[in-house]
Parts: structure tokens; C-alpha cells; sequence
């Protein structure tokens, strides 16, 4: 029997309120293990605010983003909603449990509030602005209980709010960095626990600079999009009784500046708690800005998601006191318990790696008094090491005093791998966690000190891989909304994070990643969101008589590839226009599809690759520019016009794996999510197999070796800190290997957008015996598990497999060296047949002289 296990909205987490959809679009998993088990009929019972349920049957198979039934919702309009499903066969499942639905403030009319700001200069110094406290105390009437209570809010910089001393909510760092000068989020708290009827109440914001007004990156400046801290809120309470008392931020709210000296998401904090909170002062008050909007998130917020005990304390050489965490995360300590005299300053130093260098600071100031606990608000850092010094004299310091708090946007986990090598399983759980580390707010590059920007290329490359990892469609959505207000900006080019300048992947990324969440979700409006954008960056790409990029300038193009320089990453191998012209070509060739799915006319790309052609590829198939990453893009977009090209082409790449490089990491930015998928292409997996598993430096598997616990942005690095402008030990861009450990590994890829067909086609290889993989799509889980088992009856080995398919999907299973295709419907299904594994190692072409091959799987490789 199969049952509903969730129901949600749009894109946003089960029970959201504060939604900013007047219509939104039904989703639900149905978990069960019934063979073959398909929905032929829905049916909805909502029940609104004030009125009677309402029934809604509809014959339909979709399960995933059906259309709102009946009346839009309207501001505020809250929502009960359940579903049930009936089988192919007739059979009718039980009700899903009530999920709720609550609209936001959906037109700018409903707002009633003003935006407030301190009277006086908040800024400490031309580069930084002292945090400040509003506050408004109330009464609510006592004649009827409280029915249902709302804080609608926002600010100009990152807030945190308390009614009654109360904290409201569990966000942090809300609400944000977002397109201010056009968009400014707002978040819905229900705060029907915290308001009484029968005493005085306060609410209380602290509002800091964060990204609005603070230091921003390495360029270092301030009040980017404006120069005074503000707030924005409205109270709705509703009474039993049908009355209700409404509370906006005016003039008679109040401000002052408390125990937090100096606050910046880059620098720290410092918190004095023998500080005296300064007078309350009256606010000034202007009218909601008319150039921005204030618009309701379409993701998850930013929480703390974990808690890591130190696992360790290190005094170095200099007799400093060091925390080790064990593992590089994104986040804050919390001081679970100190106590000294009265100005005992207490500072935190942080850092990645142990190096000297410039990192972050907490200072904490402590005053007379017991035991206390502390942790800061408007700040994170990346780190795994925490220097302490000036811990109270008498007072040992110990592991149990802090906590590290893990913090990122609260993004579901979708997926999961194992398999029978402990290092490949490693280097997954540092992808994991180099993803929840640089997904705070917007998907950022690194989260170290001096940077933690938005760059569009970091984004692009890990989109396929970020989609199997975790439900990253809302979060993504919403950042991809901020970024159609800078392109627009910018005359249809798409900025690189904070610059507007044309680059192949960087600006691809407005096609590119609407295209991988289409085929993660299967949802269309993600394409029709986002298509003039597209045609506008295609638009804006500066081209040549022959369709293809015009030489105009230096580009990124292959950024990072290992035999660049150190000082300077962007001298790859490849030949930087070719780069983007392959880029131009994909995402040309990706447009059309985007226009077919909508049912728009796109032009033809055939001239485009013709003229790539003409300008690149010789007779035979060689590229003009020889590097495994050239060959890899061409084989992956499909670049040759013939079977017998793309053999050769395959051939060569090939070779320059296994002799130039001798499988070592040999490809930057553009070339590493494509090379493994262009291998396999090709039928040349146990070639990648050979390179993914390497563990010389560079490598993917060398920072393993060396302690790594997250991906490091140079694969050359020895884990210390390189002379230049650059090193992070948080990066995730060459962890979109992942994307080949879910397709080629496990097979597990979809056919259908939306994962409602998809497919199993594992390739073992490198010697493993056993591989395991789900990935959680809007249907439910799609798992795989595969062993390579000795037989009791056979001479060969056999290759097991068991595959179970969530209700209402298809999957289509080849096992390895078949050509048979057997398509099952959902439930679990096992199948065997005999192995017959790829030569391996896959040999190198060596030198005379060498040791042969016959010798390498003695060796490290």
C-alpha cells in the first residue's frame, strides 16, 4: 500500500508561510514498495480561512507541480491542504496528513509600514557601522485570545529579532544578500507563542551592516547599496473575536546602540557584556523605497544546521592555544561556559589551515558576574582551527566550553554515495560539505575571509553535481532572480560576482543553470523565467563576422588548470577563445532545446558549428589546441560533424591522458566537469577510473591523503598556504567530478526532466567491488547498489545489482557489457549476470626505460 509521505509548494519547504504565490503549484512524494504502482487520479481537500473544505478530483499522472485549484490565494490568506491518490488499478491511498499554505504580503499596497533608521551617523569609521537595537513596547487588547500572530520584517543590513526577550524564529543572517537596489527579501515569523494578552509586550531588533551596508570582499567597500541601517516590519495579531491589532515600524519606535562594539561578516565581532546600552533615541522615518520590491524568499533560509565538538586543543611552538574542530566548516563558535574579572578580553582567531596569515576575529569583553554563554550574530567565517587567547587566568581552557555551529542555507539532502574505497568516499563528504560551506544565502566560491562572493562560473560548473547533493532549485531560484536585476544592469551581460564583463561560463551560466534545474525538477517556468535573459547574453556576447567570439581581451576560460602559475591561475593550457567558442556553441545548442521545450523558435546552430569547425577542428579531427581540455568539451557538446572524427578526437584525448599528464589532473574551470562524462562517452571509463583514483598531486584524491575535509580551490597545493591571491581550502568547482561518481559509477541519471523516467546503467571499474547511490527527486527515492560477487556455481565473477524505483516512475536498467535494455516500473528489482571487467589499470604510455606497466598496480597511482 502506498501512502503520501509530503506535500509542498512551489519550491518551498512543507508548511511554509509567507509564500509570495497567490497560486502556487502542488507537489507530494508517495513512498510504498508496490509493484509497478502508477497515479491515474488526485484529489485535493482545502479548507481556507473562514469557508468550507473544498474537494478538487482531477484525472491526471502528475504528481509534481500540478496547477493551484480553484481561487488564488490572497495576502495573508492562510491554508490547510491534503491529498490522496488513486492507483492504475483502482485502489485509493489514505489521506496525507494537513499540510499548511500561507500567503506573504503579495501586493506592495498591503505594506502599512515604514522603513525607520537610527537619527544619528551609525558609522564607527568611513568603512564600518556599529550595530543598533529598535524597539517598540505594546499592549494588546484583553477582551479575546490571540487567534493568530505574524511578524512580516525586513532590513536594510542582517537583523535578529526578540519579542519579550523571545528570539522570533530560527534564521540567521537574515535576511540575506540579495539585489537590494531592486530586491529586498522579507520573511513571515509566527509569533502567536510570544504576544500576550495579559502584559506589556517589546519587540526588539538588532540590525547590523552585513552585506548591505559592509565591507564587501577584497575590494574592501562599504555602503554598496546604501549607508544607513534600517528596518522594516509590520505585526498582524488576530484575535479569536475577529478584531485584530496591527503594529508597523513609525516614529514611535526608538533605537540604541547595545553590548556589540563592532560587527562585520568579514571582520567579526566584538562584544563587550560589562557594555551599558546607550539612551533610546526616536527614529527617523521615510517611505518604503519605491525602487524595490519587497518580495518573499523561494528557498530555504540560512539556519544552523549542526553542532562540532572541538575535537582537540594544540599548543603551537609559540605556546598558543589552538581549537580543532576536525573538519573545515562554515559558521561560528559558541562559548558554552566562561567566566573571568570584569574586562577580560577574550580573543578568537580563525583559520582553515595552520598558517600565519590574516584571518578573523571575535573579541569578547566579559564584566563581573557567573558563568556566561555567548555566541555573535552578524558574522561567519570559514574555519576548522580557532586561536584563543586571553582565556581568564585560573581558568583551564577545555573542549567542552565550545561548540562550532554549522551554518548554511537549509537545503534538503537529495543525495548519498558510498563504495567499497574509503578515500572516494572521503572526497564525496568533502564535496558535501564544501557545498553546505559556500551555500549561505547565494552560492558563493569560498568562504574565507577576504572574498565569499557569488561568482557565476563556480556556480555553472557545480550546477549538475549541486542538483544531486541537495534540493538547491528554491535557493537557487531566488539567487538567479537577483542576478537577472544585474544583467539587466549591465546591458545583458551576466556579471562575473561584483564585475559586469563578458566570459564564456561565467555568462553561460544564464542558460546553463536554468537548463540543469529544468532537468532536476522538470520545471518549465524555470525556463520561461529566464529566457530573454538568455537571448539577451547571447545577444551581448561580442562576435565576429563568423558567428563566434571576437578577440577583445583576455578571458578566465580554463581558470585554474594546474599548469598555470600559481600568480597567475587564468595561463592554461587551452587556448582561451577556444574555450569560449565551445562554450558559445553549447550554449547555443542548449537554446534550441530551450526553445523546443517551449515551444519558441530559436535559429539554427548549424552555421555555429560549422564556423567552430572551420576556425578549430583539422580534417582528420585534431584540435587546433591540444589539451585534454579542449578535446573533452568538443567530444561532450557533440562539436564533429562525423563518428570517425570523434574517434580520433576520443583517441588523442586519451593519449594525452595516459602520456602527457600520466593521469594527473591536467584541466581547469572549464575542462573538469566534462572530462570524466567525455571519457565515458567515448566508452573510455576505465581511463577516468585511473585518473579520479590517482593520489599524486594533482590529483583529487591527494588532498584526501593529506587531511583534506573539504575541496580545495588549487589541486596542486600541498595544504599550505600558496604565495599569491588566492588560496582557499573551501572550493568547490573541481568537486563536480561528483556528477561522474552518480552517472558513471552508479549510472543513476535521469531521461525525463523531473526524474520521472530515469535510468541505471552502472560501469564498474577501479578495482571496486561495490558501489551504493540514492538520489531523492520530487518522486522519492531512486537508489541503487551494485556488488561484484564470486560465484558458487559459475567460473566467473558476477555482477549484482539491485535497483529499487519509487512509485509512479520508470526506470530504464542495462547492466554492464549489455545491450539489453529492461525497463521496471517502482518497486525493488535485483539482477545479475557475469562480469567482465575493463583491462585495469588503464596503462600509461611511458618513456623507454620506465618500469613497464605490468609493475604499476604495485605502485601508488
Amino acid at each position: 500500500m502506498v501512502n503520501i509521505e509530503k506535500v509542498w509548494f512551489e519550491h518551498h519547504e512543507p508548511n511554509a508561510i509567507g509564500i509570495g504565490e497567490s497560486a502556487p503549484r502542488i507537489s507530494w512524494t508517495i513512498v510504498g514498495d508496490d509493484k509497478s504502482w502508477e497515479q491515474a487520479s488526485y484529489e485535493l481537500q482545502i479548507k481556507r480561512d473562514g469557508q468550507e473544505t473544498e474537494s478538487v478530483v482531477v484525472e491526471s499522472t502528475e504528481s509534481r507541480l500540478v496547477p493551484w485549484p480553484g481561487q488564488v490565494l490572497s495576502s495573508r490568506e492562510h491554508a490547510t491542504i491534503r491529498v490522496r491518490v488513486t492507483s492504475n488499478l483502482g485502489v485509493v491511498s489514505e489521506w496525507s496528513d494537513v499540510f499548511i499554505v500561507e500567503a506573504g504580503i503579495l501586493f506592495p499596497g498591503h505594506w502599512e509600514c515604514l522603513l525607520i533608521e537610527p537619527n544619528d551617523p551609525t558609522e564607527t569609521s568611513p568603512q564600518k557601522h556599529r550595530s543598533v537595537t529598535f524597539r517598540r513596547r505594546f499592549s494588546l487588547p484583553n477582551n479575546s485570545d490571540i487567534a493568530r500572530a505574524r511578524l512580516y520584517i525586513s532590513a536594510h543590513g542582517i537583523y535578529e529579532s526578540r519579542v519579550n526577550n523571545s528570539r522570533v524564529g530560527d534564521h540567521v543572517l537574515a535576511p540575506g544578500w540579495t539585489a537590494y537596489q531592486e530586491r529586498l527579501q522579507y520573511q513571515t515569523f509566527d509569533i502567536s507563542n510570544q504576544v500576550c494578552v495579559d502584559q506589556e509586550n517589546e519587540i526588539e531588533v538588532d540590525v547590523g551592516e552585513g552585506w548591505f551596508c559592509g565591507s564587501l570582499a577584497f575590494i574592501r567597500r562599504s555602503n554598496i547599496y546604501g549607508n544607513h541601517l534600517g528596518l522594516i516590519a509590520m505585526m498582524i495579531v488576530e484575535l479569536e473575536n475577529g478584531e485584530s491589532f496591527h503594529l508597523n515600524t513609525d516614529e514611535s519606535w526608538t533605537w540604541a546602540h547595545g553590548r556589540i562594539l563592532d560587527s562585520g561578516l568579514l571582520d567579526g565581532e566584538t562584544y563587550d557584556f560589562g557594555q551599558v546600552s546607550s539612551p533610546c533615541k526616536s527614529v527617523q522615518v521615510h517611505k518604503c523605497p519605491s525602487f524595490t520590491r519587497l518580495v518573499a524568499p523561494d528557498g530555504p533560509p540560512i539556519r544552523e544546521t549542526q553542532k562540532l565538538e572541538v575535537e582537540r586543543i594544540i599548543v603551537s611552538p609559540t605556546g598558543r592555544s589552538i581549537l580543532d574542530f576536525g573538519q573545515n566548516f562554515v559558521g561560528y563558535i559558541k562559548v558554552e561556559r566562561v567566566s573571568g574579572s570584569a574586562g577580560t578580553t577574550i580573543q578568537f582567531r580563525f583559520a582553515e589551515v595552520l598558517e600565519n596569515g590574516e584571518i578573523g576575529v571575535y573579541t569578547l569583553i566579559l564584566d563581573v558576574g557567573g558563568p556566561t554563554t555567548w555566541q555573535p550574530k552578524f558574522t561567519f567565517h570559514g574555519f576548522r582551527y580557532v586561536e584563543v587567547s586571553g582565556w581568564p587566568a585560573g581558568s583551564s581552557l577545555k573542549k567542552e566550553d565550545f561548540i562550532g555551529i554549522v551554518i548554511h542555507s537549509d537545503m534538503d539532502c537529495t543525495g548519498h554515495f558510498r563504495c567499497s574505497n574509503p578515500l572516494l568516499n572521503m572526497l564525496h563528504e568533502n564535496i558535501v560539505w564544501s557545498m553546505k560551506g559556500n551555500f549561505v544565502g547565494i552560492p558563493t566560491d569560498c568562504p574565507q575571509r577576504d572574498e565569499r562572493l557569488g561568482w557565476t562560473g563556480d556556480i555553472n560548473v557545480l550546477g549538475t553535481t549541486a542538483s544531486y547533493l541537495f534540493d538547491v532549485t528554491g535557493m537557487l531560484a531566488s539567487w538567479m532572480k537577483n542576478l537577472l536585476v544585474e544583467q539587466n544592469a549591465a546591458g545583458g551581460v551576466v556579471p562575473l560576482a561584483i564585475l559586469a564583463q563578458e566570459e564564456a561560463i561565467w555568462g553561460d551560466v544564464t542558460i546553463m543553470l536554468p537548463w540543469t534545474l529544468y532537468q532536476a525538477t522538470g520545471d518549465q517556468e524555470l525556463l520561461l523565467r529566464h529566457y530573454e535573459s538568455m537571448k539577451s547574453w547571447l545577444k551581448a556576447i561580442p562576435r565576429s563576422s563568423t558567428g563566434l567570439w571576437k578577440y577583445d581581451g583576455y578571458k578566465l576560460a580554463d581558470w585554474l588548470d594546474p599548469s598555470a602559475p600559481a600568480e597567475a591561475p587564468a595561463n592554461a593550457m587551452t587556448d582561451m577563445y577556444l574555450v569560449c567558442d565551445l562554450f558559445l556553441v553549447h550554449a547555443t545548442s542548449l537554446m534550441t532545446q530551450i526553445s523546443a521545450a517551449l515551444s519558441k523558435y530559436s535559429a539554427e546552430i548549424k552555421q555555429l558549428r560549422q564556423a567552430f569547425e572551420t576556425e578549430y577542428v583539422t580534417p582528420a579531427g585534431r584540435l587546433a589546441c591540444d589539451t585534454q581540455t579542449a578535446y573533452a568539451l568538443a567530444i561532450q557538446f557533440d562539436l564533429f560533424s562525423s563518428t570517425e572524427k570523434t574517434r580520433h578526437t576520443a583517441e588523442r584525448l586519451s593519449l594525452l591522458v595516459r602520456q602527457r599528464s600520466r593521469f594527473k589532473m591536467s584541466t581547469g574551470f572549464a575542462g573538469t566537469p566534462f572530462l570524466g562524462h567525455a571519457l565515458s562517452k567515448v566508452d573510455m571509463s576505465n581511463v577516468f577510473y585511473r585518473m579520479l583514483l590517482h593520489r599524486v598531486c594533482p590529483s583529487w584524491l591527494f588532498p584526501v591523503t593529506m587531511g583534506a575535509t573539504t575541496v580545495w580551490e588549487l589541486c596542486f597545493s600541498d595544504g599550505s598556504v600558496i604565495p599569491g591571491e588566492i588560496t582557499s581550502f573551501n572550493h568547490y568547482a573541481f568537486g563536480s567530478v561528483a556528477s561522474w561518481i552518480y552517472q558513471t559509477i552508479c549510472g543513476l541519471k535521469n531521461i525525463e526532466p523531473g526524474w520521472r523516467t530515469f535510468q541505471v546503467e552502472p560501469v564498474p571499474g577501479g578495482a571496486r567491488r561495490w558501489a551504493e547511490a540514492d538520489h531523492r527527486s520530487a518522486y522519492g527515492y531512486c537508489r541503487v547498489h551494485w556488488e561484484i560477487r564470486k560465484s558458487t556455481t559459475e567460473p566467473e565473477e558476477q555482477f549484482w545489482l539491485e535497483v529499487v524505483v519509487p512509485p509512479n516512475t520508470k526506470c530504464h536498467i542495462r547492466l554492464p557489457g549489455s545491450t539489453y535494455l529492461v525497463v521496471v516500473g517502482s518497486g525493488r528489482v535485483e539482477l545479475e549476470t557475469a562480469y567482465h571487467p575493463q583491462q585495469w589499470p588503464a596503462r600509461a604510455v611511458l618513456p623507454p626505460f620506465s618500469p613497464s606497466n605490468d609493475e604499476l598496480p604495485k605502485m601508488k597511482f
